[in-house]
């Protein structure tokens, strides 16, 4: 980590001495006689992205797009690259929790200025959780593309025969309900919280009205708020309603019933119906329980302009074009991932099928990561901490004090 860390505060340093080289309205000129725009997707979305490309091009006669797609696992040590160099793409993507690190890295262009020629990029437009992410000290530093959030998987079947006609509403029902699925018999669980998670716990501390404030470097995490999520956290694990060691696939597990609840995004919907074909009929998915709010995780993937690009005016209509209704609806076709403009929702492709709905109304109630470069560094070392409760016992209470202690050094490195 600290190596790491040390050669991320390199390429920071080689940025501030690159910039300082260079002529600034060089970076956002537009009039290159090259008028290929070059970008960077990731995984899977970077092999499909290029069925979108060549409308485009039909539109826009003269601007080619060339889609480079980047494995994830090597992903970010090519964006620190790029970032080193200056050499990096016109238009990258990023996942929600890399744009602070390069935002603060000032390796993306802020795109305040082209607001009033693009008004169609305000935060207003998006849902509430992606205008966070989009945003940074000030600046509009990348545009949401698509985006994703938590929501209840619950197997319909086995709540009923404890007494839930529906998902659990509630902290209290999602407990109860845990707690009587789990006495079911040994090796059955009522909900599965999967550890290796770094968003959960902050899920739960939303949902108990917790917050940090950033702007005044304090993360709160020594608040009532948080503690008491941490508690609810851990409490499943205590009752034995959650399983410690990691178990069974959750695949197989939903489908055999040991598993009855779990939290995930869209992309489980289409795992499930390929892979436990047997439990068709017998799952649905509900808005998180809550208890203060129903809140849930805002995560998907923002399209930014790496600083230098010398093609600003092509990459904005590219954005521009991304960012259509119909675009972002084609999208959801080719990619199955959830448009981020609620507009893209009023489409009854959406607002009628009975899972897709659910996710568009949790998206209502999402919230973006912490703001902060740091967020990483510090959802490992929340996750190390629990587990030291669930796994070994340690004192819940000691283990936040002395993770708040290295949370709020991280983040005045």
């Amino acid at each position: 980590m600290v190596k790491k860390w040390l050669l991320f505060s390199f390429i920071v340093a080689l940025l501030v001495l690159s910039a300082c080289g260079n002529d600034k309205a060089s970076k956002k000129d537009s009039g290159s006689s090259d008028d290929t725009i070059t970008v960077w997707a990731m995984g899977e979305e970077g092999k499909l992205l290029k069925q979108l490309t060549e409308k485009f091009e039909k539109e826009n006669e003269g601007i080619k797009v060339d889609v480079q797609a980047i494995p994830w696992d090597s992903a970010h040590d090519k964006l620190l690259t790029a970032v080193a160099s200056g050499n990096g793409p016109d238009i990258l993507q990023l996942g929600t929790t890399w744009v602070p690190e390069f935002a603060e890295a000032g390796a993306l262009l802020d795109l305040t200025e082209y607001m009033e020629e693009h008004p169609e990029f305000a935060p207003e437009n998006y849902f509430d959780g992606a205008a966070e992410i989009m945003q940074f000290d000030d600046q509009i530093v990348g545009i949401p593309w698509y985006v994703d959030t938590r929501v209840l998987y619950y197997r319909t079947d086995l709540l009923a025969e404890v007494g839930y006609d529906k998902a659990p509403e509630t902290w209290e029902e999602l407990q109860d309900a845990a707690k009587k699925l789990a006495d079911r018999g040994e090796d059955q669980y009522g909900l599965d919280i999967d550890q290796n998670d770094q968003i959960t716990p902050f899920i739960f501390a939303w949902q108990n009205g917790y917050d940090a404030n950033l702007k005044e470097n304090k993360l709160n995490f020594d608040t009532p708020e948080f503690i008491g999520a941490m508690e609810y956290y851990t409490s499943f694990f205590k009752e034995g309603s959650s399983q410690v060691e990691q178990g069974e696939d959750i695949i197989q597990a939903f489908a055999n019933g040991k598993k009855p609840m779990f939290f995930s995004g869209p992309w489980m919907v289409n795992i499930l119906n390929e892979q436990a074909p047997d439990a068709e009929g017998k799952w649905s998915v509900a808005v998180m329980p809550g208890k203060e709010t129903k809140a849930s995780s805002m995560g998907g993937a923002t399209l930014s302009i790496f600083h230098n690009s010398e093609n600003v005016d092509n990459a904005l209509k590219f954005l521009s074009y991304m960012n259509e209704t119909e675009t972002q609806l084609e999208w959801l076709d080719i990619s199955n991932t959830l448009p981020s403009k609620p507009e893209s929702w009023e489409n009854p492709k959406l607002q009628d099928d009975p899972m897709y709905s659910v996710f568009g109304e949790q998206l209502k109630e999402s919230k973006a990561g912490l703001q902060t470069e740091q967020f990483e560094r510090i959802a490992q070392e929340l996750l190390s901490s629990l587990e030291r409760v669930n796994a070994g016992g340690a004192d819940l209470k000691a283990e936040m004090e002395q993770f708040n202690k290295t949370a709020q050094d991280l983040l005045a490195e």
